[in-house]
């Protein structure tokens, strides 16, 4: 029988024609989106699709099996909404708090598929930078938080009514100026071959980067612009223009708006953790339908990758 998930992920690229946009839209790297078409390429035993210096197109296998998984797929949406109904989700209101880059990369996928699996349910969604979406859910005013967390940092003590569920871990990358010295090659870089360089740095005012920071000075790092907080659109448009380099997530890398090179890191222990905070006191059905979701889309993206 095959994967839904593996099902739905060639639907995804059989319509946005290529595996790199159809794994932003879905919330997967491009890479673990692959490793799922080629499970469920094994699965079918033959090919599903042909890749092409433009994206990908679907060979005439690919094409009959779509047209299968959009009517197996649109069954479960279905039977979701049927579901939703029984156990009380044909109403009521779901509260997001979300920061910048989750709300424009992660969280649109996971609303559409909530909002296609119960319509009824009302959506608002409020910008939160860590740590207010934490300090919202515990005073009430959202029922669930996007939030994250950087390492190296020290551990922060989170409200007793509170608790946080990963749900995606990613490096932190060095974008530099295409073109750049460092930009050469595409081998981890060490650490130490950042001793000298200016960097942007954004642990001015953020308590939860200065760990990481610390290991980008101790690797001799010099700052030559500080950023009070880091709004990474601005960060990685300070490093194209050629002011410095600076070290984010990868997925702000690999979605920047401005011409940015990207390079892998060794070690590669400086991360972000993305979670989704959460009430331990009470229990609503939206927000556990919700959480649900998250955890079949990244835990998905989260063991293909592995």
């Amino acid at each position: 029988m095959y994967d839904p998930n593996r099902l739905a992920a060639l639907v995804a690229v059989a319509e946005a024609g290529s595996i790199t946009r159809a794994a932003e839209r879905l919330g997967y790297t491009t890479p673990a989106l692959s490793q799922q078409l080629a499970k469920l390429e094994r699965e079918a035993g033959t090919a599903l699709l042909v890749r092409h210096h433009r994206g990908a197109r679907l060979t005439g296998a690919g094409e009959l099996l779509v047209a299968r998984a959009r009517r197996v797929l649109d069954e479960m949406e279905q039977a979701r909404h049927e579901l939703a109904r029984l156990t009380g989700l044909s109403g009521g209101t779901l509260r997001l708090g979300t920061f910048q880059t989750a709300g424009i990369q992660l969280l649109p996928p996971v609303l559409s598929a909530f909002r296609r699996a119960h319509p009824d349910v009302e959506l608002t969604v409020a910008h939160l930078e860590p740590p207010a979406g934490v300090a919202a859910v515990a005073a009430g005013d959202v029922d669930l938080a996007l939030t994250h967390s950087y390492e190296p940092a020290d551990p922060v003590a989170l409200p007793a009514s509170v608790s946080v569920e990963p749900v995606l871990v990613e490096e932190l990358v060095l974008v530099t100026a295409p073109g750049h010295v460092l930009a050469d090659g595409t081998a981890r870089l060490p650490l130490t071959e950042l001793a000298g360089q200016p960097l942007i740095s954004m642990a001015p005012d953020h308590p939860a980067r200065r760990g990481v920071e610390a290991v980008l000075a101790r690797a001799g790092a010099t700052p030559s612009v500080l950023v009070a907080t880091p709004v990474y659109a601005l960060v990685c448009a300070l490093v194209s223009a050629g002011l410095g380099v600076a070290v984010v997530p990868e997925m702000v890398a690999r979605t920047a708006v401005t011409p940015v090179s990207m390079r892998l890191l060794e070690p590669g222990d400086l991360r972000r953790t993305i979670s989704v905070a959460h009430r331990t006191d009470e229990s609503a059905p939206a927000a556990d339908a919700f959480r649900a979701l998250l955890r079949g889309a990244f835990g998905r993206a989260k063991q293909a990758a592995g």
